[in-house]
């Protein structure tokens, strides 16, 4: 069974400004939360924090049942996988081996067929051979989303947590759609929890199944996407001019910005 990820009381601070100010909040196994907010809410160093990358000023994250920092680097490798915003790789390495990069944290044995599986799983098997300097933005966003796939893969699923910030930033539609249908069919397999950061609140509104908005690093709302992404919540803490309507299938929020 999967340890639930929670995080107590953050605080952090940098050059004398308060990223995280005494956040709350747990992340459940099979669950897909989308982190929102405007520019400097605390996003991505929340994200860094959840992910045992940087360590709270106070306060503490906690996998199970011990921090963050109790777990061996190995075990908690093989918890959890993360997808930052830039993935630079300054050699000449093809996609494949990029995508083998994920499978560090355990035996090599089977370690191939595991990246040809992810790789045909995220749509990037032709891109196996290429050198992954010369891809296109989004072929790479695809490769290291195969590459935090295979880092969690066991016993032919995904199992464990996977943070993602910003997956689908250089995504066409076809790729946007693919990869959060993809992640969101995963994580109903209740093996996987995903907390992805997202820009686009119609991305966040029609896939996830809980949204965390921050603001100025304090989580200031948080629930399904109906009771979160309300005209009144996204004017307030966005500033910026908007109408929330509902989609005619789903009845899940479609937010226009106003012209």
């Amino acid at each position: 069974m999967m340890e639930q990820l929670e995080a107590r009381s953050l605080r952090y601070a940098q050059g004398g400004r308060q990223l995280i100010d005494t956040l709350d909040l747990a992340l459940k196994p099979g669950e897909m939360v989308a982190l929102i907010g405007p520019n400097g809410a605390g996003k991505s160093t929340l994200l860094r924090m959840l992910t045992g990358f940087v360590t709270p000023d106070s306060g503490e994250c906690r996998l199970g049942d011990r921090p963050l920092a109790a777990w061996p680097r190995q075990q908690l490798a093989q918890r959890r996988a993360v997808m930052r915003q830039q993935n630079l790789v300054t050699f000449s390495l093809p996609a494949a081996g990029v995508v083998a990069m994920g499978r560090a944290p355990w035996p090599s044995a089977g370690a191939e067929a595991i990246v040809d599986e992810v790789m045909a799983l995220t749509g990037c098997s032709e891109l196996a051979g290429r050198d992954y300097r010369l891809l296109s933005g989004g072929e790479q966003q695809r490769v290291q989303l195969a590459r935090v796939l295979a880092q969690l893969w066991r016993d032919g699923a995904p199992r464990g947590w996977l943070f993602l910030d910003e997956p689908t930033s250089a995504l066409d539609l076809f790729w946007q759609q693919s990869t959060l249908r993809l992640l969101h069919r995963l994580s109903r397999q209740g093996d996987l929890g995903v907390c992805a950061v997202l820009h686009d609140l119609n991305l966040a509104a029609l896939w996830a199944d809980r949204i965390l908005l921050l603001h100025q690093g304090r989580l200031v709302a948080q629930g399904s996407p109906q009771a979160v992404m309300t005209e009144a919540t996204l004017t307030r803490w966005y500033q910026a001019e908007l109408r929330v309507t509902a989609h005619h299938e789903s009845g899940r929020p479609v937010i226009q910005l106003r012209a």
